[in-house]
């Protein structure tokens, strides 16, 4: 009985039939960038050859449709789909996404390795190829209190398991120009290999230090400066477009013939609606061909590239020895994706999946909402100051900006100001019940009546609420302490509509439709209590991340992120 390589060469010699033969197709050949006519022939959960195959157990006519490589989505943190992981399976897949890199530094901040072991693990039983990045910032800072701490020997542990091939993205980019000793401990455990990186608006020299320190990469530039000055020193980049981050026409203009080969395209951040409604990485390669990017130079991005950059030697191409995750596509341009093979096996065609979803076991990362009783009198925010700072939002972007105004105030104490569009933004502990509350202003929400509140508040994932009125936002607030974590929308002082997430209180336990019937209808609720933003609950969740200029807020206080600390 042959071994498993000494068969694998014999189909490619053409000396045994191929268990699969997908014949008369169009093979994207992301090596070179050209279009080949051609058979691919699959031996198990490999590719035998590409060209002039025809013995096989089972041959597919394609009738002239392209093949290319499964997408690759080099970063993103699944957890921010709301969808456990079988179900986001389900979304992406038949979307042509068959390996993701991810970090699950949102699970990891609420449950620590107890949480990214169970997504391992229901992973390993799914068509999806999950590859871990160690995460690097568990707290992502000491600004905040996170349900977590992974510190040096939880790291050194995680780089030994046999999914994780790196160091997750270094978000405290202050504490590696400081020479922070913790945060350089990490970075060289990971040594040779891949360390991503996280510096939005870091330049100069600044940015060379950063870089000197080992890392290589980074996907927070909303500019084509700022992409520009990293690729030039040494840094690959991840273009990113998701649901709230959208920087891919910004930074199209980048990739050219001399540079192509340094960028690769990721989401970040993607909502379970736009997974279902638009895509994952697909969506992103569609739109670069929309905006004029050649079809196949898309493709490259999304699938070799990526691969290359992580070392995932066996992914990314159609060519002998790669895993056979493949898409067939009937048409280039629109990227239209008729069938997805994962290691050989069809596994969806036509936008439906073909496999069935294992049970989870989901017990241990249940009940994680731990809020100290508090009453509403404590939403209360002192008018000390006439003038006093607020988080203005940037719109498509997660960068906020630090502007200062004079404030409406009642009794001694600052109030709403629908008019001028300033409201009240609190964030209220919910892993440790500390009773910390923080309270600051936000604008660009828009928000007539009513409030808004998730337990998605990237990253310690504590409760954020914003709202007009302290009567709304307690009420919102209580909502998600009820349910275990989730999103809801209140207005006079009742709540309108909830979304559970009880899994760490970020994942849902409902199938990929009802949780985005259920998130499209809170957003309908928002916009009609005022709000123009496309995805409010998207653009909440990153109001509480002190690791992205200019000003944000924890259940510490309000944090002025140049200067890196509490400023009330």
């Amino acid at each position: 009985m042959p071994t498993k390589l000494a068969h694998l060469i014999s189909v490619a010699r053409g000396e045994r039939p191929a268990d699969l033969i997908l014949a008369n197709a169009r093979v994207v050949n992301t090596f070179t960038g050209e279009i080949e006519p051609g058979n691919v022939a699959i031996c198990g959960d490999q590719i035998a050859g590409v060209g002039d195959y025809h013995q096989a157990k089972q041959i597919i006519d394609l009738a002239n449709r392209y093949i290319a490589p499964g997408f690759i989505n080099g970063h993103t943190h699944l957890e921010s789909s709301m969808l456990d992981i079988g179900q986001y399976a389900r979304a992406v897949v038949p979307r042509g996404t068959l390996a993701l890199v991810t970090d699950l530094h949102e699970i990891a901040n609420v449950c620590g390795l107890e949480g990214m072991r169970y997504v391992l693990d229901y992973a390993r039983r799914l068509p999806l190829d999950l590859f871990l990045m160690a995460p690097s910032c568990v707290p992502a800072t000491h600004l905040e209190t996170a349900g977590a701490s992974l510190e040096l020997e939880e790291i050194r542990q995680i780089l030994r398991w046999p999914e994780c091939i790196g160091l997750g993205e270094v978000m405290n980019f202050p504490g590696v120009l400081a020479g922070d000793a913790s945060v350089l401990a990490k970075i060289d455990l990971a040594r040779g290999r891949r360390i991503d990186g996280h510096a939005p608006g870091v330049a100069g020299k600044d940015l060379a230090s950063y870089i000197a320190a080992g890392i290589n990469s980074d996907h927070e530039s909303v500019s084509l400066a700022e992409a520009r000055e990293k690729l030039k020193q040494g840094m690959f980049i991840m273009v990113r477009e998701g649901s709230s981050e959208k920087n891919l026409e910004a930074l199209l203009p980048l990739i050219t013939d001399k540079t192509y080969r340094r960028c690769f395209f990721v989401v970040d951040d993607r909502s379970a609606a736009d997974l279902l409604r638009d895509g994952d990485i697909d969506a992103v390669v569609r739109k670069a061909i929309r905006l004029g990017l050649e079809p196949v130079r898309a493709i490259q991005l999304a699938t070799i590239n990526a691969a290359e950059y992580f070392h995932l030697d066996k992914l990314g191409a159609v060519a002998p020895g790669y895993f056979a995750n493949l898409i067939v596509l009937d048409d280039l341009a629109s990227l239209r994706i008729n069938m997805v093979f994962y290691r050989g096996s069809l596994v969806a065609r036509e936008g439906k999946t073909l496999f069935s979803l294992p049970q989870p076991q989901q017990s241990g990362i249940m009940s994680t909402v731990k809020v100290k009783p508090f009453p509403m009198e404590s939403l209360r925010l002192a008018a000390r100051e006439e003038v006093m700072p607020i988080i203005e939002i940037v719109p498509s972007q997660i960068i906020t900006h630090k502007k200062r105004a004079k404030v409406k105030t009642r009794d001694g104490a600052v109030v709403p100001d629908t008019e001028r569009d300033i409201l009240k933004l609190v964030v209220v502990e919910r892993h440790k019940a500390t009773g910390n509350i923080g309270r600051g202003l936000a604008s660009g929400f828009g928000l007539k009546k009513g409030a808004l509140a998730s337990s998605i508040a990237h990253d310690a994932h504590n409760i954020i609420a914003v709202g007009t009125s302290d009567e709304d936002i307690f009420t919102a607030v209580k909502e998600i302490e009820q349910r275990q974590g989730g999103l809801a929308v209140a207005a006079g002082g009742k709540v309108l509509a909830s979304l559970p997430l009880p899994i760490a209180g970020l994942l849902s336990t409902e199938p990929l439709e009802s949780v985005v019937a259920g998130l499209e209808n809170l957003e309908k609720l928002a916009r009609d209590l005022g709000t123009k933003l496309p995805s409010p609950f998207a653009t909440l969740s990153f109001l509480a991340l002190p690791v992205i200029p200019e000003l944000r807020l924890t259940d510490l206080g309000l944090v002025d992120v140049s200067q890196f600390k509490v400023i009330s």
